[in-house]
């Protein structure tokens, strides 16, 4: 097919924001623990000095072997530079706008603030179940591991939230009350 009529944007910024990552709220630093900006900045540096050199050789070597139209190796990693591309693109943002956040340096131990490991209970159920979550960035956010998003409902319910204290969370299924059982910061 003629090039004229395949479209291929040349500005994928529109498309650097991963599928299932929430945007920052506006005028917000991009908050983070200091484990999850190093594990960022690995990916980065892994990308840039490993990663994307080696995808670029495969390319040139595709290239050199003639007609690109029907060369599979070509296309292929054409489409995977352009989306390593736009990898290193959106952490090149998200690192730009870090704001690295100790949890181990809070003076306000006794209330729940951003990297805060908050064990809570939640009320009104048949069993008192006491489940434990880690306030963290965006982008290291893990539900399934008890890594949630400061951005996320239940966080900012949490948030200045002290031990002992009883929250109303408004979730999908009606309000929760939700008891704060322990602070920790490690």
């Amino acid at each position: 097919m003629n090039k004229a009529f395949v479209r291929e944007s040349d500005n994928d910024e529109d498309d650097d924001e991963p599928a299932g990552v929430p945007a920052l709220p506006a005028g917000t630093k991009n908050y983070m623990t200091p484990a999850g900006h190093k594990a960022l900045r690995e990916e980065f540096e892994r990308l840039i000095k490993v990663e994307r050199p080696q995808l670029v050789q495969v390319v040139a070597w595709a290239a050199s072997n003639g007609d690109r139209s029907e060369n599979g190796d070509y296309i292929y990693g054409k489409k995977k530079l352009r989306e390593m591309d736009r990898r290193i693109r959106y952490l090149t943002k998200r690192l730009d706008n870090a704001e690295v956040v100790d949890p181990a340096k809070q003076r306000n131990l006794d209330q729940v603030f951003f990297g805060a490991t908050v064990t809570v209970m939640y009320l009104g159920s048949d069993e008192a179940v006491d489940v434990t979550y880690r306030i963290v960035g965006i982008d290291e956010a893990d539900p399934a591991s008890g890594a949630i998003s400061w951005v996320s409902p239940l966080a900012r319910t949490l948030l200045k939230a002290r031990e002992g204290d009883i929250v109303k969370l408004q979730s999908p299924a009606g309000p929760r009350e939700i008891e704060i059982v322990e602070i920790n910061y490690d």
